[in-house]
Order: structure tokens, then sequence, then C-alpha cells
């Protein structure tokens, strides 16, 4: 490979671009997806198994296409690229067609695709930064991403509220299968995003190209037994040679992610319930509460955004993994003081642009500590990882390390919807304060983890 230099701040900025649509794609499922089901039908208690696309197709997807996307190289596209563009044109069809979805059965389907394409994309996006990047550029890279998945976020969370603020659409405007029109034109709007920021990342960064010793290698691999079985011994072999930082991970990346898909699948219901005081998902109540749960997510990608370059000097002077127990703590707290946040105690008022005045009631606060819970989440961890595998093996690392996401999301799937959803008296509330105790328990488990200098 050639020799690395430093990039500019602009040419961190335009690589990681792509991911900007990437994560609109994301914060657009979790905002929605529960709602959607719930317009279609589903009850409370079947939300986390119909969730299951996106941890499934992650386990899958990821590893294989990490593995691939290391023995790639084409001279016109690139190493990674080609992935982004496949995965970001599947993830446009996903998003267009899925507030058409006339059944639960063809949303949860429609889904599996969304997250296949995003799947493909993502993790040979963060090998991309470990690639480009020499290794003091490394947080920088992921923090960058970081800031592009709290501001792709943010504005997915806020395009649905944005729309009927602004007089544009009514919050009573409905499709026939009963997803509001604002659903509508919000995934419209997020697969024009997915497409052209991929599309501008693609065509602005060149990658390295291999050197012959790594073409030759590829094209050896390439003659060493049948296609997935060289898929499956890169794999296992990643697997037996796994350093023990990437394995101390592991309880972290539990807790949290567990925590996460707790949050995403439960909040509209939580504040249907103790904000509105209603879980008739036919009710205006919901549909204020899916509009709400809009904007706290997306004030939560604001902080995310607005903080994510303050941990990079911040690591550099305590160690990633005490920025992630502080912030993880930060976040979990939040979540538990959920319960007695309300919607009308004003903390403060804000104008707007529009001749609007945004009035954060008590109920945001939380909103700010799982923002920084989630900045740390989309940088510390990736930072600690890039640190400690091999440079020729990062794709497939980060395929796995993958696995320690999807892994918990489908543990909490089962588990939520087979027990726990009646263990904590079937009350979405009760979910909300679990994740706020396991994003805790996260944060104490990565003071656990023996990094090198």
């Amino acid at each position: 490979m050639k020799h690395k230099v430093k990039l500019s701040f602009w040419q961190i900025w335009n690589m990681n671009f792509g991911f900007f649509g990437i994560q609109f794609s994301f914060g657009l499922e979790q905002s929605n997806m529960s709602a959607i089901y719930k317009y279609l039908g589903a009850d409370e208690k079947s939300l986390p198994i119909l969730w299951l696309a996106g941890p499934v197709t992650g386990l899958i997807i990821q590893p294989i296409v990490g593995a691939l996307s290391d023995g790639t190289w084409s001279p016109r596209f690139g190493r990674r690229k080609p992935f982004f563009l496949i995965g970001a044109l599947l993830a446009s069809f996903g998003l267009l067609a899925m507030p058409f979805s006339n059944s639960l059965w063809m949303a949860a389907g429609l889904l599996w695709i969304l997250d296949a394409a995003n799947n493909i994309t993502m993790e040979p996006y963060r090998a991309f930064v470990a690639d480009k990047l020499v290794p003091e550029q490394h947080p920088t890279g992921f923090l960058m991403q970081s800031f592009f998945t709290g501001l792709g976020i943010t504005l997915a969370n806020f395009t649905p509220a944005l729309l009927v603020l602004l007089g544009i659409l009514s919050i009573d405007d409905k499709l026939d299968n009963g997803i509001p029109v604002y659903t509508y034109w919000a995934f419209f709007i997020g697969a024009a995003a997915a497409i052209g920021s991929v599309l501008f990342s693609v065509a602005t960064t060149k990658e390295y190209p291999p050197s012959a010793e790594e073409l030759a290698e590829i094209e050896a691999r390439k003659q060493e037994g049948t296609f997935f079985g060289r898929i499956f011994k890169d794999i296992a072999e990643a697997f037996r040679t796994m350093p023990k930082p990437m394995k101390q991970l592991i309880p972290v990346k539990f807790f949290t992610w567990y925590a996460m898909f707790c949050y995403w699948q439960y909040i509209t219901s939580a504040l249907s319930v103790s904000i509105f005081h209603t879980s008739d998902e036919t009710s205006k109540g919901f549909s204020q509460a899916q509009l709400l749960t809009g904007n706290l997510n997306g004030t939560y990608n604001i902080v995310c955004f607005l903080v994510a370059f303050l941990l990079i000097p911040l690591a550099r002077k305590i160690g990633a993994k005490q920025v992630h127990f502080i912030a993880l703590t930060l976040g979990g707290l939040g979540l538990l003081a959920l319960p007695f946040l309300n919607n009308s105690t004003i903390l403060f008022s804000i104008p707007n642009p529009f001749g609007h005045t945004v009035q954060i009631t008590s109920v945001y606060a939380y909103s700010f500590g799982l923002g920084i819970a989630w900045a740390s989440m989309m940088a510390m961890p990736y930072q600690i990882l890039a640190g400690s595998v091999p440079p020729a093996k990062m794709g497939i690392y980060m395929g796995i390390f993958n696995m320690f996401i999807v892994i918990p999301m489908i543990i909490q799937i089962l588990s939520v919807q087979f027990f726990v959803y009646d263990l904590v008296g079937q009350n979405p509330l009760n979910i909300i304060t679990l994740a706020g105790a396991f994003l805790v328990t996260g944060g104490i488990c990565a003071l656990f983890i023996k990094t090198g200098k």
C-alpha cells in the first residue's frame, strides 16, 4: 500500500460525509419503525421480534462483507467504495418503499432489505478510516463519523416534526394504511440523503492502491478453496487470533447495545404513556408521542455531534476507556430519570428562524446525557479496536466487532419478547429504566479494558 500521509480536516470531512446519509437512514428507523408497526396493527409485546431484521442481517452480512472488502481491489472503484455504493442504492429503495407498506410483514420485509443495505455499507466505512488515516488521526476519523452520525440522525429525527411545524403537512394527514403522510416525506428525503452523500464521498476520495505484495496476496487467496470457504476460514482465523482489548470490549458492547435497542423499541410507547397518558396508537396523543420521539432523538444527536470533537482531547488526556465510562454513566442516569420528567415544566425557550419559539421542557433533560453516551459509543470502542488489530485485517475485524453489537440485540429481542416485558409488568417505562441501568453497567465494564499506550 502507498505510504500514508496526514490528511487535512476537509479531506477527512469529505471521506466521511457518506456516513451522514447512512445514519440518516438509521435515524428514520430508530424513531419511526415501532410507530409504523403499531399503525399496521402490532401490539406492544410483539414489537421486539419485528426489529429482528437489523441484528440478524448484521450478524450474517458484516463479517462476510468485511472479509470481502479486505480481499477486494478495483482500480476504478477501490476497495471499500464499491460496498458503499451498493449499500446506498439498496437503502434508498427500502426507504422509498417503507411508507407504502400495507401489512406488518411487508414492513418487516422491507426493514430486512434496509438493514441489509446499511450493514453492507457500515463496516467497510469503519475500515475505510483505518485504511486512509495515519494512526494518530484515527481518533479524528472515528469522531468525524460520530459527528456525522449525530448530524444525520438529528435531521432524520427532526424532519417529520419540521414538516408539521412549518405547516407543510398536517399531523392528521394519513395514507390509506394509517401511516402519516409526514412519515412518507421523511423517508423520501432520507433516500435522497443516503445516495447523495455516499456519491459525494466516493467522488471526492481516492483509496490507496495495494502494494504489489498485497495484490499478490489477494490473488493468491482467490486460489485457496471455494469463495465461501475462504471467507469462513478468514473469519475463523480472526476469531482465533482476536486481540485481548477486543475481547474485553464484549461485555461493554453487550450492555450498551441491549440498552439502546430497548430504548429505540419502546421510547414512543413510553412517552405516549407517561406524557400523553394513552397507549392507543389511533389517538392523536400517540402521533404526538411519535413526533416528540423524533424531537428527543434529534436533541440527543445534536448533543452527539456537538461534543464529538470535544472527546478527542479528553480521550488523549484521561484515556478512551475512562471517557467511555463517564459518557455511558451520564446516558444511563438520563434514562433512569425519564419516568420523573414531564413535557410541561419549561427549562428554557429557543427562538428559531421560522418565527416559532421552541420550548425545551424537562423531558428533554435525558437527551443531553444520552447524546454524550451516543457520541462515545460511535467513537471510543473503535478507537480502542483500531489500535489493536492488524491493518490488513481491518475489514474483517470491524465486521466481527459488529457481532458484539448485533448479538446483544438478538438476545434483547428474544428475552424481551418472551419474558422480560412480562417481568417488568408490561410497562414500556420500565423497559426504559432497564436500559438506563444497563448503560451504567456497560460504563463500569469499560474500566476493566486493558490497552497499550
